[in-house]
């Protein structure tokens, strides 16, 4: 019987939220984490890239934690993998590395544990995982995602437990061609579960029906192309206005808005990077030193130029 062999997958980075759309909406981004695997008699990984040396730990690495559980909660056994990792994502950002790595291994749980699940399994055991559907559809099929949980009726058992996973529904938007992306990084990460324990357990309504708002324009802006509707569409009030005082990018980058071709300005996830929509014929070098202008003082801030990915981790598992 012949086992699987080698086998290439190629996941992006992604930005969520999109300023009001709250675990709901995200978007691609053209950085990659890229893991080569093939089995191999203990665990092992070779990486470079950013982040290298967290990446090419084994203890405590997220891939092969994931990797490890999906085959023990479906009673395949464990082949121990060499990894040749590439990463661009950075970590800690709201770049959706979590959402990646988590991707990543449940694809090599699936191929070398022949569990030959469809792409909606892999969704929702990844949305399961994260905690939300949003950064795990971008990254899985790329371009801008809208998404949604709904609880089925089917029960899936891992070992000693039962758990109910959701039904993943997502619509996927080609981004417009006219638009790229820029996303500015402090010198400092922020893990997600520190940026939502600043939001709060109660919303008023006002600001409910607001966001309501704004997230729709914000889908009608992705569709048809509309720079002047994507302008108002990225504003929020349920999670940027909480986050602000640990995540100061934000503060000094949103009155760009209207300058340098810049169409709007988020979070980027739960921070601290901060996402901008870009005309695409705007000027790299002037929207650089308007950037920089705005950061002023702050020091060991970096600027990425990286644009939109319409191709997601299903296209690029081979």
């Amino acid at each position: 019987m012949t086992r699987p062999g080698r086998i290439h997958l190629r996941l992006p980075a992604t930005s969520a939220n999109l300023g009001p759309a709250f675990d709901t909406a995200a978007v691609a981004l053209d950085l990659h984490l890229e893991v080569a695997a093939e089995p191999a008699e203990i665990f092992s990984i070779s990486a470079q890239g950013r982040d290298a040396q967290v990446c090419g730990k084994v203890e405590g690495n997220l891939i092969l934690e994931i990797y490890r559980r999906v085959l023990a909660e479906n009673n395949r056994p464990m082949q121990p993998l060499h990894l040749d990792v590439k990463n661009e994502i950075p970590l800690g950002m709201g770049c959706g590395s979590s959402a990646a790595a988590r991707l990543a291994g449940i694809a090599l749980a699936v191929h070398f544990g022949e569990l030959g699940w469809r792409e909606n399994e892999i969704l929702a055991t990844a949305t399961f995982l994260e905690g939300h559907p949003d950064n795990v559809t971008a990254c899985w099929l790329g371009g801008m995602t809208v998404s949604a949980v709904a609880p089925t009726n089917q029960d899936r058992h891992h070992g000693q437990r039962s758990q109910c996973l959701s039904s993943v529904q997502v619509a996927r938007i080609d981004v417009p061609e006219h638009w790229r992306a820029v996303v500015v990084l402090p010198h400092e990460s922020i893990r997600t579960e520190e940026s939502r324990k600043k939001l709060p357990e109660f919303y008023r309504r006002a600001d409910v029906v607001a966001n309501l708002q704004y997230s729709t324009l914000l889908l009608a802006a992705f569709v048809f192309g509309r720079n002047e509707w994507l302008r108002a569409a990225m504003l929020d009030r349920l999670h940027q206005p909480y986050r602000a005082a640990i995540c100061p990018l934000l503060g000094r980058l949103q009155p760009l808005v209207g300058v340098a071709g810049v169409l709007g300005v988020a979070l980027s996830g739960a921070g601290p990077g901060v996402l901008l929509i870009v005309e695409r014929e705007q000027n790299p070098e002037e929207l650089h030193l308007s950037v920089k202008n705005a950061l002023q003082e702050m020091a060991g801030a970096e600027i990425l130029q990286c644009g939109f990915q319409s191709r997601g981790g299903a296209q690029n598992t081979h």
